[in-house]
């Protein structure tokens, strides 16, 4: 059954979401020197981070989770105080970087702040249903996976899913460790592509019934999802297959309908042939096929928020008709060949139907069908 879409919010390296949605489409990158952490020591440089003051700020996942949350209610006209509203936040790290500071500044922490429920509480004290699940880079297409099913199931009369996560130490070290020489930008499905870079970011979706009063801004009609546990990084073809064709399925569609794909596209030596294959496979049995964009050369990766961006960037193309660039994409790989990745310019394009890929590490993978209103 399908639900709806009546609220969206998102912060990223390039502001909310107009102002992001309206950068991918110039084909402008979000890239910066890294601040806040040692270069020399992570052996990273660069990343799409948010800079709000010189000194780092305590809490800055939950701030922006708060500040999205407000604006997707907003949107959607939804009020806690008088309905039934539950949250489900996704999360790669939750607020791991205030627990590196707490270890170096030997601060004193609230432990309950590493848990969302009190950014949710900052907006309003009737939200009492918060679940906080981390499952790295998916975690907020499984978060709107369960928002969806608990709409459906009539336990809540919306049901906010998000997705969050700022830079941490711990993580750009790991990142720094993939290859001798820093990566200078992520460069999806590019053949000269070397490697992904993190991005900073807050994604908030209000999903409602179908009865809803407010005007929908898009028709959630499914999240397939899997959980192959191939390995630690690697990506499965039959596992992100799975989820693709867990998505088709619940959505009662067939793979011919899907006008465009947001790509999952980080920007390394395995994921993009992987991906690329699947979309031609599962996807590109008719002609031309999808429009394929992907966005993490222009934000990073969002990690756990990154599944909620790209469906935000879904809505706007599909309510625009138009499909930004994939940024960083100038040689396409072999793999990708024939498929229409949408280079350099944006296209123009009659959309109804968006599929947002999203995979993570331990093979937990996510793909989400989004429809017209109308």
């Amino acid at each position: 059954m399908a639900v709806l879409i009546t609220g969206s919010a998102i912060r990223t390296c390039l502001g909310d979401g107009e102002s992001t949605f309206s950068a991918l489409l110039q084909g402008k990158s979000g890239i910066s020197p890294l601040s806040y952490f040692q270069p020399a020591k992570l052996n990273v440089r660069f990343g799409y981070q948010i800079i709000e003051a010189a000194e780092e700020q305590w809490f800055r996942a939950g701030r922006w989770l708060t500040s999205c949350v407000r604006d997707a209610l907003s949107q959607a006209r939804v009020d806690p105080n008088r309905m039934r509203v539950a949250a489900i936040v996704g999360t790669g790290l939750r607020e791991l970087r205030s627990v590196e500071r707490w270890a170096l500044e030997d601060s004193k922490i609230p432990i309950e702040r590493l848990h969302f429920a009190s950014a949710l509480h900052e907006v309003s004290p009737c939200i009492k249903d918060v679940i906080t699940l981390s499952n790295a880079c998916s975690a907020s297409g499984h978060a709107l996976a369960l928002a969806q099913d608990l709409i459906e199931l009539g336990e809540a009369d919306a049901v906010i899913a998000a997705g969050v996560d700022a830079m941490t130490a711990s993580m750009l070290a790991m990142i720094g460790r993939f290859s001798d020489s820093p990566t200078e930008c992520v460069r999806p499905f590019d053949a000269g592509r070397t490697g992904t870079l993190l991005g900073e970011g807050a994604a908030v979706v209000i999903v409602t019934p179908e009865s809803s009063s407010t005007q929908p801004l898009a028709r959630l009609l499914s999240t397939g999802l899997s959980c192959d546990a191939y390995h630690e990084t690697a990506p499965n073809g039959d596992g992100i297959r799975r989820a693709m064709q867990d998505a088709i399925s619940r959505a009662q569609r067939v793979p011919a309908q899907v006008d465009l794909v947001v790509a999952h596209g980080t920007g390394t030596a395995l994921n993009e042939p992987a991906e690329a294959q699947l979309i031609r496979e599962m996807l590109c049995g008719h002609t031309p096929g999808p429009w394929i964009t992907a966005v993490k050369g222009a934000l990073g990766h969002t990690s756990g928020a990154s599944a909620l961006v790209s469906v935000d960037v879904a809505i706007r193309c599909l309510q625009a008709g138009i499909v930004p660039p994939v940024v960083g994409l100038n040689n396409l790989l072999s793999e990708g060949q024939g498929l229409r990745f949408v280079v350099g310019d944006p296209a123009s394009a009659d959309l109804r139907l968006a599929a947002v890929n999203a995979f993570g590490f331990g093979g937990v993978n996510s793909v989400t069908l989004v429809e017209a209103a109308a």
